[in-house]
Parts: structure tokens; sequence; C-alpha cells
């Protein structure tokens, strides 16, 4: 299947094809909230949310809806701490892509995800969007939040 390399948000801009997408990926230890840009990289839309298991299991479903929508990259969000530090959040963040590298052949770059959940909560509460519709919701938005910041700084720069 080759192995997925980490690379910044240039780097993953620089290895895609004319047309192809990304694959934003809210990674918590329970769910992972995926979302997926346009062909012209400006906007992210919620996929779904996936129940985390094996690592086997969940790359074959990322390597589907990866296929299906002829993505071309992967983008992680990176829950760092407030003051910058990489916590234990980080550290399972970063062995998740180190574990589904050698079964996606995708780059992958990893993003800030500071509040993203955080904020994604607040608008849906502002939205009055009952509690298990939050709860069902939340990760594939925190994706799209995750992702759309990754695609606004691939078009505006930092």
């Amino acid at each position: 299947m080759g192995s997925s390399k980490e690379t910044d948000l240039a780097g993953l801009r620089a290895s895609l094809k004319p047309g192809a997408r990304l694959l934003g990926l809210d990674v918590g230890s329970k769910t992972l909230g995926v979302a997926v840009s346009d062909g012209a990289l400006s906007t992210a839309t919620p996929v779904t949310t996936l129940r985390r298991g094996k690592v086997s299991v969940d790359a074959a479903a990322l390597k589907s809806l990866a296929e299906e929508r002829r993505v071309g990259g992967l983008v992680l969000g990176l829950p760092v701490n407030m003051d910058g530090s990489e916590g234990p959040a980080c550290q399972s963040v970063r062995q998740f892509a180190r574990n589904l590298a050698p079964h996606l052949d995708l780059p992958y770059a990893f993003w800030d995800e500071r509040l993203s959940t955080a904020a994604v909560t607040r608008q849906l509460l502002e939205a009055d969007v009952s509690r298990a519709k939050r709860a069902r919701a939340v990760d594939a938005l925190a994706a799209v939040y995750i992702l759309q910041g990754a695609l606004d700084r691939l078009h505006h720069g930092p």
C-alpha cells in the first residue's frame, strides 16, 4: 500500500493532483469526525462521524471515503494546549497518524485545532440544537472547523 508521509500545509497542497480534495479529521478517543473539502480547496463540508475501532478498521473506512471522494491528502486536528505545548492528546493524534500511515498512501498535515470542539458546541447551543443532536453532530462539525481553518490558511497565508 505504500506509506503516508507527514508534511506541512504547503507540502500537502503541492502534493495534490488538480481537483483532489482534502479529508479533515477530528481524532477523538472514541470517534473520528470526518469532513471533506471541495475540489477547489475552498470549502469544508461534514461527512460523517465514525466509531473508532482497530486501526485496520479505521483505515479501511477512511480509505473507502478517500477513494469515493477523490481525496489526495489528510488534515488532522492537533489538540494543542492553550499555552502552545503538546500534551497527551497531541501525542495520541500523532500516534493515530503513524498507525494509519502504513494503511493509507496519502500525505497528511496537522492543524492546530485549539478550541474547535468548544467553538462548534457553542455554535450549536446558539442555534438551540438539542443535546442528542449536538452529540451526533459535534465531531463531524469539529472536523469541518479544522479543515476549514487549514483551507483558509492555504488560500490566505498566515
